[in-house]
């Protein structure tokens, strides 16, 4: 069978542009209709809004689970660095008081407070602020983990995400991935043209 050059062109090309054009409305079908719409016997919705309740708790239970939950908090929390940090600190402001403030607000009575007695004192709080601080922070810890719902929040917030947002929120994450599946289904579908025009030509 003979084929023109118009054919052989315009084969590949169409189903190119159809492979591509599938794609492109599969995407589009994931996010809209946003709303219920009843066309003859069927509903269609898209993907992301009729799912977002169950998306939305996939998306809390992976986050509290595997990326960030209150056990990441308390280990934080109570890494050695985060006293040192805590000791530094109150360093400081202790300093602050006896050089500045107590001299400041007790003129009469810093003169009789010698360098060695204010180490003496400065000493004596670092050394109580460290006894505390692990009590402190333990404390600290157990109310965020009876309080802080990690999974429940996050569940909370996308569910409550209008669809136009989640949509826009997905598509910032995964667009280059869209844009690989679109062009993907026109590439396809041109090779599927060139077959067909291959097959018709040997046929």
């Amino acid at each position: 069978m003979e084929l023109n050059w118009l054919n052989i062109i315009l084969i590949p090309v169409i189903s190119g542009l159809i492979g591509w054009f599938t794609n492109w409305i599969a995407i589009v079908m994931l996010f809209r209709p946003t709303k219920k719409v009843r066309i003859l016997f069927f509903n269609i919705q898209g993907v992301f809004p009729k799912n977002q309740q169950r998306v939305a708790e996939k998306i809390g239970n992976m986050v509290s689970s595997e990326l960030f939950s209150s056990k990441d908090i308390r280990q934080r929390m109570e890494h050695p660095d985060n006293l040192d940090t805590i000791r530094n600190a109150v360093e400081i402001k202790i300093d602050e008081y006896l050089n500045v403030t107590f001299p400041k607000n007790y003129p009469i009575t810093s003169i009789f407070v010698g360098k060695n007695r204010k180490n003496k004192i400065k000493d004596d709080l670092i050394y109580e602020v460290e006894k505390v601080a692990p009590e402190v922070i333990e404390h600290y810890v157990q109310n965020i983990e009876r309080e802080l719902n990690v999974e429940e929040i996050v569940r909370k917030k996308v569910a409550e995400l209008p669809p136009d947002k989640l949509e826009e929120l997905l598509k910032s994450i995964l667009q280059k991935e869209f844009r690989f599946i679109e062009y993907i289904g026109g590439v396809i579908g041109l090779l599927i043209g060139i077959v067909q025009v291959v097959l018709v030509y040997l046929l």
